[in-house]
């Protein structure tokens, strides 16, 4: 049986749903990641056939970059999804799944770029910037 998974922003304007497993969580510890949540972004990547949402009208999406954008709620300001042009996925913020969701860390990007004021706990693979990089040190 295919399990189906469901979250939420903060204020409920913006529901999703994403039909079948998730992926195993990308921790992207970039500035721009740092500093639109104030830690770092832990999220799965979901193909887009799969991904429904409901409240689209809710959803603003930020230019972050020449190369992604960054959906969040309008309403509560709750981050949500991170998209890449011309990807097939979209990244979806762990956080806003109902649980139990059986998440783990799949890897981590842009270590290098880590904060001063923690630090990365898990065993999961490190990339010093994206994952084409080369691994992260200790």
């Amino acid at each position: 049986m295919v399990q189906d998974y469901e979250g939420r922003c903060n204020c409920g304007a913006i529901r999703f749903r994403v039909k079948g497993a998730l992926s195993g969580i990308v921790g992207c510890h970039c500035s721009q990641c740092r500093r639109q949540t104030g830690l770092y972004y832990a999220a799965t990547n979901v193909d887009k056939d799969r991904l429904e949402i409901e409240g689209m009208d809710s959803v603003s999406w930020y230019r972050s970059s020449a190369a992604a954008r960054r959906g969040f709620c309008r309403t509560c300001g709750s981050a949500l999804f991170w998209e890449a042009d011309g990807a097939d996925y979209v990244s979806v913020m762990a956080g806003a799944f109902d649980q139990p969701t059986g998440l783990r860390f799949g890897y981590h990007i842009y270590c290098a770029d880590k904060a001063d004021y923690y630090e990365v706990a898990d065993n999961a693979p490190r990339f010093s910037a994206g994952r084409t990089s080369g691994v992260a040190g200790d």
